[in-house]
Parts: C-alpha cells; structure tokens; sequence
C-alpha cells in the first residue's frame, strides 16, 4: 500500500535532501527545483562546508550537517535519501518516524531483509515510499512499453540481456564493497535491468543465477547469469563487469519481429519487424530522474500515481538475492559481516 495522495490539496512539496553527492548533481537534484509543485528547500552532507556549497551553487534556501536536524525542519514535507545503500534504510526508518514521505535512491538496500524493514515502517506510519528506479519514467523505456502492448512484436517469445564493460580496471569505490552496497556492480547497475523487465512483463518468476569473481581484485562478484520467466516467457541475462568489451544491449523477441535497446544509453530504440526497420527517438531530458520525480510529486498531491514504490523495488532486491546466495552462502542475514564464509569469494585463479 502507496498511500496515494498523502498531501491531497497542496499545490507544493517541499523537500529535504539527505547525501548532496554527485549523483544529485545533474540526475537528480535539479529534478526537484524543475518539476511542477515541487521545491527543494534544504540539503544535508555530513561534511558541512561541502552541503554549504551545494545549497549555495543550487540556490537551495538552507543546509545542515546532521539528518536529525534535517527532518526536524517543520519546512520539509518530504525527503530524498541519496547516500549509499548502507546508509538507506536508517535514514528511511528515521524518515518514517518524523512523519515524512521518503523517496530512497537505488538499489532500495543492501537486501531484501532491510527493503522489509522500510517497507513495514511506512506502511505502520501510513506514509508513502518511493524508490528512484528513474528509467520507470524515461520516454525511452516508456516507448518501448508501448510497442510491445500495441503488439508490435506480436507475441513475446524471448527477452535477452548482456552487459559487458571493464570496471575491473578502477577501483570502483564502494560500489565494490559489500558492507556499503550489498555487493558488487551488480547491485548498482543490474538492478536497473531487473528493475526495467518488472515495469515491462511484471514479476519475474523461476529465477535462477549463478555469480563468480575473475579478476582476482576485491571479494565481491565481477560476473552474474541468471535466467527467469518474464510473463512466462523464458529469458536470461548476463553481466561481466571484467570484460575488455563494453556491451549493453536489450532484445526482446516475438513472433513478428524484435526490438533492441541498450539499458544505460540515450539512442533510439530499434525495431525490426515486417515493416522494416524503424528507429524510435526518445531522447533523455536532462535531468533524468526528473520524470520519475515528477510522478512522486504527482502521487503525493493526488493528482498520478508514481510507478516505483518500495514495494516494486523490493522485487527488485529479491531478484538480486536470489542470483547471489550461492555466491554469498545466503544473504538473508548481515553476510557483509562474515566475508570469510562466502563460498564465491575464494581468490579467483
């Protein structure tokens, strides 16, 4: 349960923003000052003179340095959590406390058992939560929704996906480390793609998966394949995060033709069927979490309903779960804690 329409007779949110990093830079940020009945009134970075910056060079009216004093600000309606996922689920629960929407960067959490804890807190507060799965509104995916419901495919017979690219040559940050993102680049970025086959076929079933580590750097997976039904449709997909190549591309097949489109890029789909090959130009607007914004605004004040929930999201995350247990030697406790236990994280030869 959303609760829709949370502030129903407003005409402005007012929200406060928790993490002021890159990632709100230009995605994000922006969105909430541009988007109609919407107004970004505080920040938070626990590095205070870097939040003072932010508010400065955004226009933002005030800024703090502890969440706490954030959430008390009686001029915050509701709150963007856009930290790590560590830190997802305790500024969530806090959030929930004050009383406050929240809408939570992706990936929802480290795993499924901390997205249940949100989840459970907001609904007990009878407060909507949102997830920022931004590619739910993009024009380009939206686009893609539309052909395959019009029929343009005919019917679905097969989904297919690879990403290939060589993030094995940096560091990769905390994006690597599992007690800050629930595990590898595939938290970060298959989640997307997981994510993106939920908002087109609905809730994937019959998953299974199989993760590996190859490039002997870090303990975390740099490999996952699964396979699952999408709407009963049988697909897979595969991620290889050690890779010299860079790939990214989405087919989904039918019995009248198929449609290509890469996850993280901005050209126009393609489809090839009986009419010949047509490309379909949805370019991205530049602010891309804008339009997903938009539709949380839009919930909030009763007016639309937002397709990313805390509900959507945890399928998401129950996805992921079940491709990295085996890798992890289970994922429903705390198992970036025991690094040692996982049988996927022997040193790779």
């Amino acid at each position: 349960m959303n609760f829709p329409g949370h502030f129903a007779g407003r005409s402005l949110i007012r929200w406060g923003l928790i993490g002021c990093g890159a990632v709100t830079e230009v995605k994000s940020g922006p969105g909430f000052q541009q988007a109609a009945g919407s107004a970004l009134v505080a920040v938070m970075r626990r590095q205070g003179a870097l939040a003072a910056d932010y508010a400065r060079r955004h226009g933002v009216p005030r800024w703090y340095d502890q969440a706490d004093a954030l959430l008390a600000d009686p001029d915050v309606d509701a709150v963007y959590v856009a930290t790590p996922p560590d830190t997802h689920a305790d500024y969530a629960l806090k959030a929930a406390a004050a009383g406050k929407p929240a809408y939570v960067e992706k990936p929802m959490a480290r795993h499924t058992a901390e997205c249940d804890r949100m989840i459970a807190a907001f609904q007990s507060a009878r407060l909507p939560l949102f997830v920022a799965y931004y590619r739910r509104g993009l024009p380009r995916f939206l686009a893609a929704r539309e052909l395959l419901a019009n029929g343009a495919l005919g019917r679905v017979t097969g989904v297919r996906y690879h990403f290939s690219a060589p993030r094995h040559l940096d560091d990769g940050g905390w994006r690597v480390n599992a007690e800050i993102s629930g595990g590898g680049h595939f938290l970060d970025i298959g989640s997307h793609a997981i994510d993106l086959l939920d908002l087109f076929f609905g809730p994937l079933s019959q998953v299974a998966g199989v993760a590996g580590r190859h490039d002997g750097a870090g303990l975390v997976e740099d490999g996952v394949t699964m396979s699952f039904l999408a709407g009963g449709v049988p697909g897979a997909a595969s991620w290889n995060f050690a890779g010299a190549e860079r790939e990214d591309t989405f087919i989904i097949a039918g019995t009248a033709g198929r449609l290509l489109f890469s996850l993280l890029g901005d050209e126009p789909l393609r489809l090839e069927n009986a009419a010949g090959i047509q490309n379909v130009d949805r370019p991205n607007p530049p602010h891309v979490q804008q339009p997903l914004i938009q539709s949380v605004v839009d919930d909030l004040l009763g007016r639309g309903t937002c397709p990313s929930t805390g509900e959507s999201a945890r399928r998401a995350s129950l996805v992921m779960d079940t491709v990295l247990t085996g890798y992890y030697g289970g994922r429903a406790d705390e198992f970036w804690r025991r690094p040692e236990t996982w049988p996927g994280g022997a040193p790779a030869h």
